[in-house]
């Protein structure tokens, strides 16, 4: 598992995309993640947060105003893109699945670039295209119905991991994964040992448990 060219003198700007509905715990992981990296890593991943509304409820009713509107950005400025999972009740495929954010997808994965989702987070790639003939997983509970979405949208579901990285798409099962998915797209954004120390000063363990 390879992190790809990545030039370490570079910066490495990352775009964490909140669709409505979004669940608040899998989007702080990687606004806190890569805040971290800023104070006490390698100081080269800035994380700015889009949407397509101005204002967005997460899945638990409180309300969020995303730095930038998707419309607004230079994509080529990026490296990366993260995308959390949500629910449906709160509206979460109402923007995972609308046209500008499929775009977005297909744009990061035409440039080659990294790609990182929690949970039902996959889903949104799925129907993008990108994960057609990749490996990966989503949401495991209830029956497994959300992995048999995914896996209708053509894409090999690894059933049993919490974690699947295949080329530059990281997919994961579940809310809980969602700091080691950060940790796991900040150290392929940057290197294995600057990792290691931002993951030991926000006392989690050295290396990744998945």
């Amino acid at each position: 598992m390879g992190r790809g060219n990545v030039d370490l003198e570079e910066e490495q700007k990352v775009l964490l995309f909140l669709p409505n509905g979004f669940e608040a715990l899998e989007a702080s992981a990687f606004t806190d993640v890569f805040g971290w990296n800023q104070v006490v890593g390698d100081k080269r991943t800035p994380l700015i947060t889009a949407g397509i509304r101005p204002l967005l409820r997460c899945t638990w009713n409180f309300t969020v105003q995303p730095e930038k509107q998707l419309e607004d950005l230079d994509l080529s400025e990026f490296a990366a893109l993260a995308m959390p999972g949500g629910f449906q009740r709160a509206g979460f495929y109402e923007d995972g699945y609308d046209e500008r954010t499929l775009s977005l997808i297909r744009h990061f994965a035409s440039h080659d670039k990294w790609i990182a989702s929690v949970c039902v987070g996959a889903l949104p790639i799925a129907k993008s295209g990108v994960l057609s003939g990749l490996k990966s997983t989503t949401y495991h509970l209830e029956g497994g119905r959300w992995q048999a979405q995914l896996e209708a949208m053509g894409t090999e579901v690894e059933r049993d991991l919490r974690l699947v990285e295949d080329g530059k798409v990281i997919t994961s099962s579940c809310p809980s994964t969602a700091v080691e998915v950060a940790f796991r797209l900040l150290e392929r954004l940057t290197s294995t040992e600057n990792v290691r120390k931002v993951r030991v000063e926000m006392g989690y363990s050295e290396s990744s448990i998945f």
